[in-house]
């Protein structure tokens, strides 16, 4: 665990203002798979009358269940839980459609005078609610078929090539082979008739303060759960809950997701469910390390280097929400 004393006095500096005419505190919980974001949510719900906003690109989809780790029915009826099991497998799901739904839940949570805390692991979700998200034109299906033939025909480095006449700038951010982002930006430069470096524009989230939680606790520990929670998954029926997810759905995008790719091969007959396991344990531990890449970008985040459900970090997490709210 790890709060400074920088951060203490920072925090209640904050609090020595008042709280009369100040804007509405929103909680964010973040960190890596495993770290116990919902044990910790659960507990500051409880303790300041909060709701919970999850930002999970996944735990959005109805029957979606175990290979998203979603708070069971009794830990939701401790605290209101919102933007879960809210859209169909085929349906599709974006950031901005996210952070428009999330900022909704915000303003009617905190109308209702309750505290709304954003828990999850999906950084870009995140970023699109706090930060704001390009929208831009709309998708040219014509457009985009021509643009990956092109991309089969010629190879890598062809689209980014095109960008580079149409948007250097843009050009430059974009690495060569992230072929959807580039797309997206020759995309919105034809339909704008100009650079989308030009026409980009967000819209960050206005009218709250946020107080940033960050989990990172010991990588052996937190691997070891990540493993002991992959070999749960499958021993409480992931296979068979995906075999009915698939007869439903058909072999749709949000089955692609960890824990779902991994039991599709067994249901294939490509992997067995030992070798499907130790795929999803694997995974997950990869994802782990990219979400804390992401997360140590954000600003102000007060971390802790400990899981969301011991009782110390609990203990402070509550002291620092006190000092806001």
């Amino acid at each position: 665990m790890d709060l400074s004393a920088g951060m203490v006095a920072t925090v209640s500096r904050d609090a020595s203002s008042g709280n009369a005419g100040r804007e509405p505190l929103v909680v964010v919980i973040l960190g890596p798979t495993g770290s116990g974001k919902t044990a910790l949510s659960l507990f500051l719900g409880q303790e300041f009358g909060g709701e919970i906003v999850s930002c999970d690109s996944v735990a959005v989809y109805l029957g979606m269940d175990l290979g998203t780790a979603k708070p069971s029915v009794e830990e939701r009826a401790g605290a209101a839980h919102h933007l879960i099991d809210i859209a169909d497998p085929d349906e599709p799901f974006t950031a901005g459609k996210y952070s428009r739904r999330a900022r909704a839940a915000l303003g009617e949570i905190t109308a209702r005078g309750n505290l709304p805390i954003v828990t999850g692991g999906t950084g870009l979700y995140l970023r699109a609610l706090i930060d704001g998200i390009f929208a831009g034109p709309g998708r040219q299906e014509d457009l985009r078929a021509r643009l990956q033939k092109g991309h089969a025909r010629h190879g890598a480095g062809w689209l980014h090539r095109m960008l580079g006449r149409l948007d250097p700038v843009s050009a430059e951010r974009i690495h060569a082979n992230d072929t959807a982002k580039l797309i997206r930006a020759i995309e919105v430069c034809v339909a704008a008739g100009k650079p989308m470096s030009d026409v980009q524009t967000r819209d960050p989230l206005q009218g709250f303060r946020i107080l940033r939680i960050g989990l990172n606790p010991k990588r052996e520990a937190l691997y070891e759960r990540l493993n002991r929670r992959a070999e749960a998954m499958f021993e409480a029926g992931l296979v068979e809950e995906t075999r009915g997810l698939l007869a439903r759905y058909g072999p749709v995008k949000a089955l692609d997701s960890l824990g779902y790719r991994q039991a599709l091969a067994v249901l294939a007959g490509s992997m067995s469910e030992p070798l499907a396991i130790a795929a999803a344990q694997q995974g997950h531990r990869n994802y782990a390390k990219r979400q804390l890449t992401w997360f140590r970008r954000e600003p102000e985040v007060h971390w802790f280097h400990s899981f969301g459900d011991e009782a110390g970090v609990q203990r402070m997490a509550r002291e620092l929400v006190a000092l806001r709210v």
